[in-house]
């Protein structure tokens, strides 16, 4: 259901061009009328705004009851960023996070990792963009691992786009979850993109929206 709250969300994004409506292809090839691109917040105010609608999602989820959150390169970097000081300041959780180099360093410290060091027995959270295969979950789920005996519980994304993965009659977001035992959470689902449109009163592209939905998406 469109809330307030996720319409407010939904105008944020596209007021920072995150979110643009159109003819796109994704990377797997699918035609689809919308696109979402969080590398383009580029600005302090966007950032802690977003930070803040993380935060509010991560307290909504799972309160306090975690360890760290891990952000993964490139994207996520920024999210974990701002989503940490958004929890601390909007609801004095104060909790240490973490993100990955593309490429281990092989001086100084070393190591794949910046920030805080994994323990054995963490419960560990991500802080993500969107999940659209689930390739990035996998690729984080092997980084974690090999930072010791870590528990990851919860993925925490922007928008949840319900397409089908590799398995029939399932999306790329509920195979991840049935792998590896997590829950993602997100702050809008393509419905609510859809919803938010029909209030606008665009025909067409309702049309096309939910033929897009139709053809690709699971709800």
């Amino acid at each position: 259901m469109l809330t307030e709250k996720k319409k407010e969300f939904i105008e944020f994004m596209l007021s920072a061009d995150v979110l643009r409506f159109g003819e796109f292809v994704t990377k797997s090839g699918r035609n689809t009328q919308y696109f979402v691109n969080t590398g383009l917040y580029r600005t302090g105010a966007q950032l802690s705004r977003l930070g803040s609608y993380y935060a509010a999602l991560v307290k909504d989820a799972v309160g306090d009851g975690f360890d760290a959150m891990f952000g993964p390169a490139y994207k996520g970097i920024p999210l974990v960023s701002a989503c940490a000081p958004a929890l601390w300041q909007d609801h004095r959780i104060d909790k240490p996070y973490f993100f990955n180099r593309k490429e281990a360093k092989d001086h100084g410290e070393g190591g794949v990792t910046v920030g805080y060091q994994p323990k054995d027995g963490d419960r560990i959270i991500i802080i993500e963009d969107v999940i659209t295969a689930g390739t990035a979950v996998r690729e984080s789920m092997s980084i974690l691992k090999g930072c010791g005996d870590v528990k990851v519980t919860d993925v925490f994304i922007s928008v949840n786009r319900c397409e089908v993965g590799q398995t029939p009659g399932k999306t790329a977001i509920m195979e991840v979850e049935e792998e590896f035992g997590l829950k993602v959470h997100p702050i809008v689902t393509v419905a609510d993109i859809h919803d938010y449109l029909k209030e606008q009163g665009d025909p067409a592209l309702v049309a096309a929206m939910e033929g897009y939905m139709d053809r690709y998406c699971i709800l």
